[in-house]
C-alpha cells in the first residue's frame, strides 16, 4: 500500500500535495511554537506582539499553499476553471482584510 520514494513515504501523493502538506506542517509547527512561548512569557503584552506576528503569517503561509496548489492544477484544469480558482482565492483574501 505504501511506497517509499526517497525520503518521503507517498501513497499516491504527487509533489504538489507534498509542498501543500510540508508548507501547512510548518505552519502548524509555528503557531504550536507560538502557543507554548505565550504560555511560557505569560505576560500578556508579549503574547499580544507574539499573536500579532501570526496574524501576519497566516496570510502568507494561505498564498503559498494556495499558489503551489494552483501550479500542481495549471495543466489540470481548463483555463476557465483555473480562473474561478484564482478569482475563489483573491474573495477569500479580500474577505479577510
Amino acid at each position: 500500500m505504501f511506497r517509499a520514494t526517497g525520503h518521503i513515504v507517498a501513497n499516491a501523493m504527487d509533489r504538489y500535495t507534498v509542498g501543500m502538506t510540508i508548507i501547512r506542517l510548518i505552519s502548524g509547527s509555528i503557531e504550536i511554537t507560538a502557543a507554548i512561548m505565550m504560555w511560557r512569557f505569560g505576560d500578556l503584552k508579549t503574547a499580544f506582539r507574539i499573536n500579532g506576528l501570526l496574524g501576519l503569517t497566516g496570510p502568507v503561509v494561505f498564498m503559498s499553499a494556495s499558489a503551489v496548489g494552483l501550479l500542481g492544477l495549471a495543466g489540470k484544469l481548463s483555463l476557465a476553471r483555473l480562473a474561478l480558482v484564482l478569482g475563489g482565492v483573491f474573495l477569500i483574501l479580500l474577505g479577510a482584510r
